[in-house]
């Protein structure tokens, strides 16, 4: 993966929520959430509720480089996760994944207030945001659909030995701004 010349870890505080640069310290509470079977009953991954399991997402998260605890901001407690990964400079992209959040934050709205902060930072640096989803994650990706995201492609994904179905979605800076996200994004 290519080094941005940019922040991809900075804390974002909305509202809400406020995303910091997760560390190492958070993974008993960041297990705590992910624990519950009913996030990952769509997922590709379906059993990383399991610790064992959970272990490898939580390491990959810490060699990204860019993951991030989500907090609940009245209470300061981790809600979820997610992140930026695999910059690439010639195309100007950037992913953004890896998301999930507890069940009691589902249909709040949170979600939507979570991926405005990550765009409204990111998209001062590149062009598109990349989401790569499950196919048949259908509430991931009715949730990216309503960010504005479109489908570009259907394909394999190679993953801890396991190959699944996925789908991938591009956002351009663009599209944001005049599509759902327009007057929370604020971009300059």
């Amino acid at each position: 993966m290519t080094r941005p010349h940019f922040d991809i870890q900075p804390v974002l505080t909305g509202e809400r929520v406020m995303l910091r640069p997760l560390v190492t310290t958070d993974y008993d509470a960041l297990y705590a959430v992910a624990s519950d079977p009913e996030i990952w009953a769509m997922h590709p991954f379906r059993d990383r509720y399991k610790r064992e399991v959970f272990d490898g997402f939580f390491a990959d998260a810490m060699a990204s480089q860019g993951a991030f605890a989500i907090l609940d901001r009245a209470t300061h407690e981790i809600i979820g996760s997610t992140r930026f990964s695999g910059y690439d400079p010639t195309t100007e992209e950037i992913e953004i994944g890896w998301t999930f959040f507890a069940t009691a934050y589902w249909r709040t709205g949170i979600n939507r207030e979570v991926k405005a902060l990550m765009l409204r930072h990111i998209f001062q640096f590149v062009r598109i945001v990349v989401f790569q989803v499950g196919a048949d994650n259908v509430r991931s990706r009715t949730a990216v659909e309503r960010l504005g995201a479109t489908l570009v492609r259907e394909h394999k994904r190679h993953h801890g030995g396991q190959v699944h179905d996925y789908t991938s979605y591009h956002l351009t800076r663009e599209d944001a701004l005049s599509g759902a996200l327009a007057a929370s994004l604020e971009l300059r």
